[in-house]
Formats: C-alpha cells, sequence, structure tokens
C-alpha cells in the first residue's frame, strides 16, 4: 500500500479540549454559496492568546517534519494543531503505524492532547480529494454568512466527507456550528472537538466598545 507525502494544512483560528463523535445523515442539500464579508454584530477575533497561536504553528510544523522523516510514504497525514491539541487525519497503511503516528506527534513540544482519526485504508483519489475541498469552502462560507457566529472561532478540516470542528466557543456556538454541518450538502459525518466557553468567559475576550467622548 502506498501514500502520497504528508500534507500540513493552513486553518482557521479553533481550539479543542472534549471530543464527541456525531454521525448525522443529511436530509436536506444545502446549496452552493459563496461567503460575503463580515457583517455581524460579532467582532473577529481569534481566541487563543498569541503564544498559543505561535505554539500551534510550530507544532504542526514540527509534527509534519517528524512524521515525514519517521514514516515516509506509509503516511498520508495531515495536521492541525488548535490550544496546543492536535488532530491528525489523513490515511496510514497499518493499524502499527496509526499508533506509531500518534507517539510521534505526542513527543513534539507543546502538544497538550492529541485526537488521532488517522484511518487505516487507500489515499483518496484526486475526486474525493476535490470534493472534500467544495464541502470545507461550503460550510465556512455558510459560517461566514451566520450573523450569530463569529467564523473564525471555527477550525474545519474535512476527510473524507468527514467534517471535523474545532474552536474554543460556548455550547449555544458549537451546537448552531454542528447544525450548520450536518445540513451541508456533502457531508457524511461530523466531528466535534471543542472547547467550551462560558457565555461570561466569552464576554471576557471580545474586545469591549469605545466609550463614546463627551459632547
Amino acid at each position: 500500500m502506498s501514500f502520497k507525502p504528508l500534507a500540513l494544512r493552513s486553518r482557521l483560528a479553533a481550539g479543542v479540549l472534549v471530543a464527541v463523535t456525531l454521525t448525522v445523515g443529511l436530509s436536506a442539500c444545502a446549496p452552493l454559496i459563496v461567503g460575503g464579508a463580515m457583517g455581524g454584530a460579532l467582532v473577529a477575533v481569534d481566541r487563543r492568546t498569541s503564544g498559543a497561536q505561535l505554539d500551534d504553528q510550530g507544532i504542526e510544523l514540527r509534527a509534519t517534519n517528524r512524521l515525514r522523516d519517521q514514516m515516509g510514504n506509509r503516511a498520508r497525514a495531515a495536521v492541525t494543531s488548535y490550544n496546543r491539541r492536535v488532530l491528525l487525519t489523513g490515511e496510514v497503511a497499518s493499524v502499527a503505524d496509526k499508533e506509531l503516528a500518534g507517539k510521534i506527534v505526542s513527543g513534539v513540544d507543546n502538544v497538550a492532547e492529541i485526537v488521532n482519526e488517522l484511518s487505516v485504508t487507500n489515499s483518496p483519489s484526486l475526486t474525493e480529494r476535490a470534493a472534500d475541498t467544495l464541502i470545507t469552502g461550503r460550510l465556512k462560507a455558510s459560517l461566514v454568512d451566520a450573523k450569530d457566529l463569529s467564523a473564525n472561532a471555527f477550525k474545519v478540516v474535512t476527510e473524507r466527507s468527514t467534517v471535523y470542528l474545532m474552536g474554543r466557543v460556548t455550547q449555544r456556538e458549537a451546537d448552531r456550528a454542528t447544525d450548520i454541518a450536518r445540513n451541508t450538502s456533502g457531508v457524511q459525518r461530523v466531528v466535534r472537538s471543542f472547547e467550551i466557553l462560558t457565555e461570561e468567559e466569552l464576554a471576557r475576550m471580545l474586545p469591549k466598545p469605545a466609550a463614546n467622548e463627551a459632547k
């Protein structure tokens, strides 16, 4: 069994603490849409600290390099880090290789936890990869269009029609984004990996409105 070289994908911001897998059947298809500019009342801010953002970039780079160096073409793994938790997606040749990949990444500095979603299967075809890219684009556009959500609070990864949602979000935001994802055309399964914030915690993160100048 052969695999393509390791791929490092850039992502939007999101963070994670609890992984919950939800299998969803689609009863409706969402139309193809393109995202407009963020026009909602919610201000687009990265909910990670600057230190966590730098750590995430370093984790993705170092983990990808180590996987490539130690596993070569035995894996096609994508490394996604948010708030120092790592999601592994893609394909490996065996269960032993899946476990090895997780062990390799766990040894990278600053990794807090790993969600190992590597599949033991053949690499997807170009058609399947294109479909995954389309699903990701549709979902991101829908999140932008949802005026009650801050789209950049979510990180979206799609592999073989399975959507992985990551983010530092409130329970309301998590449920709303999940509902949007499961109604996005082409999605077969949704895996949630969120760090749940209280509404009070979120309010403290958001920038305060500028005070009106005295007349």
